[in-house]
């Protein structure tokens, strides 16, 4: 019998800025579709100040790598899955030089216990105002 790829929604995480969803399952794995720190319900950024015309005016990077983990979580959650079950973590981050070492102190705090294998980007940019956006892979039953 096949198993076909299950999409997931989170009913707590910021809506999809495309069309996509917040993860799949595919038998035992939940493969989580890029996740930034936007709050659910409204496009604010926490830690992100924006002019009139869209552009950063600050950036509290801390502030965003905490929402985008609060997010994680939600959409774990909200699959059946949880923190503990994550293997791989790829984040993508705008400015390296500058964010790299509070993400990584962050990321320590958060990943104590479960220690996933993990990737780090620089890219360009992301499709909205942020700095920060991670793509996991996580275990469920």
């Amino acid at each position: 019998m096949e198993n076909k790829p299950k999409p997931i929604f989170s009913s707590k995480a910021p809506d999809p800025v495309g069309a996509y969803p917040h993860a799949r399952r595919v038998d035992n794995l939940l493969f989580l579709s890029g996740v930034g720190p936007r709050e659910k319900g409204t496009k604010k950024i926490p830690g992100v100040e924006l002019d009139e015309q869209g552009k950063i005016i600050s950036c509290d990077f801390e502030k965003q790598c905490h929402s985008v983990f609060k997010n994680i979580k939600y959409i774990l959650e909200d699959a059946g899955s949880g923190w503990d079950k994550i293997i791989d973590v790829t984040v993508f981050l705008t400015n390296m030089k500058r964010d790299f070492a509070t993400y990584n102190r962050i990321y320590s705090e958060y990943f104590k216990e479960n220690q996933p294998c993990r990737t780090t980007v620089e890219v360009l940019s992301l499709p909205t105002p942020i700095s920060i956006e991670l793509k996991v892979i996580a275990t469920i039953k």
